[in-house]
């Protein structure tokens, strides 16, 4: 980036712009999990969370907290999680998930299973 470019987009002291906002979510650190869940008409619900137990159990209850999709589709169980340490990370693997095929994530479940056992 050029001077004259970087002049333009300095920042004013104390001020927050808009897409520093915005920003700001995607660089969050800690500890972010992508994970999937199997309904009980087997279908899946892939989502992301900083807290894995809590939003499980969430998504059992018929609490409004649970995604609408699994609206009458529960229980639900747990059969893929990754964790990552930063958000945008996490957003971009669950994004990549939805976009798989059924016998994609069924492959995908597989691997993980595979791993937990060793």
């Amino acid at each position: 980036m050029g001077s004259e470019e970087q002049q333009r987009y300095e920042r004013v002291p104390g001020i927050l712009f808009e897409a520093d906002k915005w920003m700001r979510k995607f660089i969050r650190k800690a500890e972010f999990y992508v994970y999937m869940v199997r309904c009980n008409d087997g279908s899946f619900y892939t989502g992301s969370t900083n807290n894995l137990e809590k939003r499980i159990k969430e998504h059992n209850s018929n609490s409004g907290r649970a995604a609408k999709y699994l609206q009458g589709k529960g229980p639900v169980k747990l059969v893929y999680a990754k964790e990552y340490a930063y958000y945008k990370n996490a957003l971009h693997a669950e994004i990549g998930i939805k976009k798989l095929t059924r016998r994609q994530k069924e492959e995908l479940i597989n691997i993980y299973d595979k791993s937990k056992g060793e």
